[in-house]
């Protein structure tokens, strides 16, 4: 990792190849690049990773903003930072305020954002007067008080990162308060209609600054986006859930060159190896306008983050995915599936046996209907395809 000089731009971190396509990250208010600290190494394996602190945050110049700052403000530092590295586009992920910052940008300069993650972030953050009287409080009293209580607006209880809670108390009051007037300034409800990146929002399910239904507003205004809630997180996610949080980016961002479209980090092509063209087919060709959403999410999660995830082969998730369609009798889905296990590999004698050690966890009913429905399976494909099938 790398660290510029900042000047009159933003300090900034940068990692990963510089051959890779560029992505940008930015902090939520009173954060600092800290915030990204357990989540940016993964991303910059295939990505140029450029994450800036807010004015008076981390190391940037307190001077950047001042009082009456817009959110188009610090979004013109970001498009400066970027031109002096030299990066025309780019892929974006921003957490509340950064996240603000992004969905800006990509309304206002499409032809500058590739590819958008909404984390913890909102069109709207619940109207002006509460962050004029927040940046009112901090011009006076400074940072203590807020910095204290940081911990029970940003994270479940019991869980803190006492880094990113000092980055709080340490920012310049001053500085801080611009970035609350860039708040109370900001509404994109009317004006976020107009992206066309390939959006993924994601959410904490636990954040109260940001709850849940800020996110599927972002996602019913923007044409295609999809949406992700990360359980057991608030509203830093990706220093709480930094796990699910870099899964989540790295399927939405794979394959990032620059060129925009969606991105499905190749769940369509997993999906149909699996399952077939047949059943893709089918699926495809019943997908009503109530259904897409639901078939693109699929897509999305399912095979393009848990099916690629090279953690496990396809035997095995084959064989886990055998034993939960059993323990929940879900027998249709396991028809489907003993065919897919068959494509990934296993036997007929393997298939056999994931079942035999269901009767133990899942119940001998249990076990007995999913023999009844692998043993019609197995038999329909003999018949179809001859000796050859067996073993």
């Amino acid at each position: 990792m790398t660290t510029l000089p900042t000047g009159r731009l933003p300090h900034h971190t940068i990692e990963g190849p510089d051959s890779a396509p560029a992505l940008l990250l930015g902090p939520s208010l009173g954060t600092s690049t800290a915030l990204w600290d357990a989540v940016a190494p993964e991303l910059a394996t295939d990505h140029r990773v450029v994450r800036w602190d807010l004015p008076g945050h981390g190391r940037s110049p307190a001077e950047l903003i001042g009082p009456g700052a817009t959110v188009a403000d610090l979004a013109a530092l970001v498009l400066a930072l970027a031109d002096t590295l030299g990066i025309d586009r780019f892929a974006y992920a921003g957490v509340s305020l950064g996240g603000a910052v992004g969905l800006h940008l990509a309304a206002r300069h499409p032809e500058r954002v590739t590819s958008l993650a909404a984390v913890c972030t909102s069109l709207h953050f619940g109207g002006a007067e509460p962050w004029r009287e927040r940046a009112a409080t901090v011009r006076r009293e400074g940072l203590a008080a807020l910095a204290e209580s940081a911990p029970r607006r940003w994270f479940t209880p019991g869980f803190t990162v006492p880094s990113l809670v000092a980055d709080h108390a340490a920012a310049d009051p001053g500085a801080y308060a611009a970035c609350c007037d860039a708040l109370a300034a900001y509404d994109l409800r009317d004006g976020v209609a107009s992206v066309a990146a390939p959006t993924l929002v994601l959410a904490g399910r636990e954040d109260p600054a940001t709850p849940p239904a800020h996110a599927r507003e972002i996602v019913d205004a923007v044409a295609g986006a999809s949406l992700v809630e990360i359980a057991g997180a608030s509203h830093l996610a990706p220093a709480e859930r930094p796990t699910a949080v870099s899964a989540a980016l790295r399927a939405h961002f794979a394959g990032s060159t620059g060129a925009p479209g969606p991105v499905d980090g190749g769940g369509a092509a997993v999906r149909r190896a699996v399952l077939g063209d047949a059943h893709v087919d089918r699926a495809q060709a019943a997908t009503t306008p109530f259904t897409a959403r639901f078939q693109d999410f699929i897509s999305r999660y399912a095979w393009g983050e848990i099916w690629t995830d090279p953690t496990l082969s396809r035997r095995e998730r084959s064989m886990i995915t055998l034993t939960a369609l059993v323990a929940h009798g879900h027998l249709a889905e396991l028809a489907l599936h003993v065919r897919a296990a068959r494509r990934n590999g296993l036997t007929p004698e393997e298939i056999g046996a994931v079942l035999l050690q269901t009767a133990v966890y899942c119940g001998v009913p249990a076990a007995n209907a999913a023999f009844g429905v692998a043993q019609r399976v197995l038999a329909e494909e003999e018949t179809a395809t001859g000796p050859e099938a067996r073993g």
